[in-house]
Order: C-alpha cells, then sequence, then structure tokens
C-alpha cells in the first residue's frame, strides 16, 4: 500500500513538472514508435516485464503502463498487465511448489514470508485467499500458495480476480497520466488504496478469527502488508 501511495505521489509530480512532463511524454513517444516497429516484441517485452514485477519485489510494472496505454490504447493494456500479473503469479506459485524454500529465499526475504506460511494452509478457503492477493499486491502470495501447496487452479481464480481491479486502476492512472488529469489520478489512487486497506483489515479479521487447526496459528494476531502495482 505504501508503494502505491508513493507512485501515484511521484506521478502527479512529475505531471505537474512541465519540464519532466515533456521529458517523460519524449519517452513515452519513442518507445511507442519502438514498439510500433516491433509489434510482435513489444507485446511480449510489456507481458514479460508485467510477469516479472509479479515475481520480484524491486520492480513494478506500473511505471511502464503510459507507454502500453500510449501505443495500445486502455483496453488492451489493461488486458495484457492482467495477463503478465498473471503469469508471474502463476510463476512464483511453481517455484515455491516446486523448488521451495531454497529457491524462494533468493527472490525475496523468508522473514516476510515466514508469518503467512505459517497461517495460511492448502486447506484455506477460497475468500481468503483473495484477501490475501488482493491485500498484499506483491510476490509473496504466489510464493506462498505454492510453497503450501493451494491448489493451482484455485489460486488461479483468486489470483485473477484480485488483480483485475488493480490493472484497471494502474491503466486510469496511466492515463490520467499522460493527460495530466491529476483529479484522476488523485481519485483513482485514493480508491485503489482504499481497497488495498479493506483487503488488508478483512485478511486480519479472518486470519485472527480462524478455528484453530483450519489455517491459521491462533496466537496470530497482525498481518504486515506490503504492496506492488
Amino acid at each position: 500500500m505504501g508503494v502505491l501511495a508513493l507512485l501515484v505521489a511521484v506521478g502527479i509530480v512529475v505531471a505537474a513538472s512541465g519540464r519532466l512532463h515533456r521529458l517523460s511524454e519524449a519517452t513515452v513517444t519513442a518507445l511507442g514508435s519502438l514498439i510500433a516497429r516491433h509489434p510482435a516484441w513489444g507485446v511480449l517485452a510489456f507481458v514479460g516485464l508485467a510477469a516479472l514485477s509479479a515475481m520480484l519485489a524491486f520492480f513494478s510494472s506500473v511505471v511502464i503502463v503510459p507507454v502500453a496505454v500510449h501505443h495500445w490504447g486502455p483496453a488492451i493494456t489493461a488486458l495484457l498487465l492482467w495477463i503478465g500479473w498473471l503469469g508471474g503469479g502463476v510463476g512464483g506459485y511453481t517455484i515455491g511448489r516446486y523448488l521451495g524454500r531454497p529457491a524462494v529465499q533468493r527472490l525475496v526475504s523468508t522473514t516476510r514470508i515466514q508469518y503467512f506460511e505459517e497461517q495460511i494452509t492448502a486447506r484455506a478457503p477460497f475468500l481468503v485467499v483473495f484477501l490475501f492477493q488482493l491485500a498484499l499486491q506483491s510476490e509473496i502470495p504466489a510464493y506462498v500458495m505454492g510453497m503450501v501447496r493451494y491448489p493451482l487452479l484455485r489460486y488461479l481464480l483468486a489470483l485473477s480476480a484480485a488483480e483485475l481491479p488493480i490493472a484497471v486502476a494502474a491503466v486510469i492512472l496511466g492515463s490520467g497520466f499522460l493527460n495530466r488529469q491529476y483529479g484522476l489520478m488523485v481519485g483513482v489512487g485514493l480508491a485503489a488504496i482504499g481497497l488495498v486497506s479493506l483487503a488488508i483489515r478483512a485478511l486480519h479479521r479472518r486470519l485472527s478469527h480462524a478455528q484453530e487447526g483450519s489455517f491459521e496459528s491462533p496466537s496470530a494476531t497482525s498481518a504486515e502488508s506490503p504492496a506492488k502495482p
């Protein structure tokens, strides 16, 4: 959630600065021209970067959304972004399930996933997994759900539902950035932050009130949540 707020704030600052916005427009135009010359590679690169951002904490695909919106338009960009995030989620799940902790700890701090690995098991209700993905908006849920061997199809459904509204919000923010629509950026940013905040609270409540022996250790009382658009 903090990362999302930071990205929105940086986007507004850049859009409000004439010089920075002109520089960003020139960059967007140049990259758009490159995609136009190599359309297939452009799609693969965008989807691949989106997938990578769903697996690694240090990269956010939101920063390349304006380029995609400028070239493909909002609808196609949202679809490609969503597909990329789904691919990254499945990739993280696969790493967690088949390569396990040794591989996961090379990609993300194990202390960040230990809490949820102890709380959520393969028997977790679908709603909990959906809230888990929506609340964190990071690579952590994919690794955790793979490590606990949660059913892949059910995880994919939860992932799809959780990432769709965030993908739409990211595209609206990207369009707002290109058109310097500050009110739209603030409104959508606050709505996205509010949605993630509600998911965090709901997840915390579900974990705190879970019955012993289901998917939670009864001593858990808090859930810290990093975020990634």
